[in-house]
C-alpha cells in the first residue's frame, strides 16, 4: 500500500478529511471525492458497526477517487486492528486511550516484529493478496501503515507528551466533544480549559515532531487550530452533509414548504 498519510504528513500541506460511519457506500464517499479538495476520510468503527467488508470497499472507492483512509476504534480488540489493515485501509486510529501505556499497545497491534506483535498474513489487501511474501509485507506494512491516537480522556492529556514520544505514533487527534466532557464543560467547545488543553497537544506535538489533528466545532475554530499549527482537519462526515443537503433543499424551496 502507499505511504498515503505519512506522504502527505512530510509536506507542510493541511491534510483535509471527512469522516464516514452511518451511511458507508460507495455512492456517498464518491461525491465528496468529486467535490474537490478532500484528500482522504476516516471510518467511525467507533460509534457506528461498520464491517470489514465495507471498510475494503470504502478503501477501494478511495483510492479510486485519490482519497486516502484510516479507521478509528476503540484499543478492545487485537484482531480488529489487523482487519482494518489486511482490509485496504492506508492505517488506524485508536479512540478513547487513557495512557501512554495503551497507546504504545495500540502501536503493537498495528506493527509487525520486531516493533510490534501483530499476526503475519499475506492473504490481505495490503500483501496484495499472496502477491507479497511475508518478508516484503512486514517491511512494507511497518514502513508505510499511519497510526493515530485520539487525545480526548484526561489520562491521556495528562500523559499528551509521552504518547507524542511513542516512535511510529504519526499523529494526535484532538476530540473537542469527548475532551470537553472530561474537563468538565460538555457541548462547550470554546471554553477556556479545551483550548488550554488544545495549546498543551500542539505543544507537544511541536516538541517531539508529530502532527496533531481535530474534528472542528465550526469554521472559526478550524481557522484558530490552522493557525495553531494543526496538520489534520476534519471537514464534516456523511450524515452532515446529508442534513445540511436536506436543509439546502428545503432552504431553496422554501415558498413551498411554508406551514400551511
Amino acid at each position: 500500500m502507499p505511504r498515503f498519510f505519512k506522504n502527505l504528513l512530510a509536506t507542510d500541506k493541511l491534510i483535509r478529511v471527512f469522516c464516514a460511519g452511518r451511511l458507508v457506500h460507495p455512492v456517498s464517499l464518491q461525491l465528496f471525492g468529486l467535490a474537490g479538495g478532500y484528500d482522504g476520510f476516516w471510518l467511525d468503527a467507533e460509534h457506528a458497526g461498520i464491517s470489514t467488508e465495507q471498510i475494503t470497499m470504502a478503501a477501494l472507492v478511495g483510492r479510486a477517487c485519490g482519497l486516502g483512509s484510516f479507521v478509528r476504534m476503540p484499543v478492545t480488540n487485537y484482531a480488529a486492528v489487523t482487519q482494518c489493515l489486511e482490509s485496504g485501509a492506508d492505517g488506524v486510529m485508536a479512540a478513547q486511550v487513557v495512557s501512554a501505556a495503551e497507546a504504545e499497545k495500540f502501536v503493537t497491534w498495528a506493527k509487525f516484529a520486531p516493533r510490534g506483535m501483530r499476526g503475519v498474513n499475506t492473504q490481505g489487501a495490503d500483501a496484495h493478496f499472496t502477491h507479497k511474501t511475508a518478508i516484503e509485507l512486514a517491511r512494507d506494512a511497518n514502513r508505510d501503515h499511519f497510526v493515530a491516537i485520539q487525545i480526548e480522556t484526561l489520562g491521556a492529556l495528562n500523559q499528551v507528551d509521552e504518547i507524542a514520544a511513542i516512535d511510529d505514533v504519526d499523529l494526535l487527534f484532538v476530540g473537542p466533544a469527548d475532551l470537553s466532557s472530561a474537563l468538565g464543560v460538555l457541548g462547550q467547545a470554546n471554553h477556556e480549559t479545551v483550548w488550554a488543553a488544545i495549546d498543551r497537544v500542539a505543544e507537544a506535538c511541536r516538541r517531539r515532531g508529530k502532527a496533531w489533528g481535530i474534528v472542528p466545532a465550526d469554521p472559526a475554530y478550524a481557522d484558530r487550530c490552522a493557525e495553531k499549527g494543526c496538520r489534520m482537519i476534519t471537514f464534516g462526515s456523511d450524515v452532515s452533509a446529508m442534513r445540511l443537503g436536506v436543509q439546502a433543499l428545503k432552504t431553496m424551496f422554501a415558498s413551498q414548504f411554508k406551514a400551511s
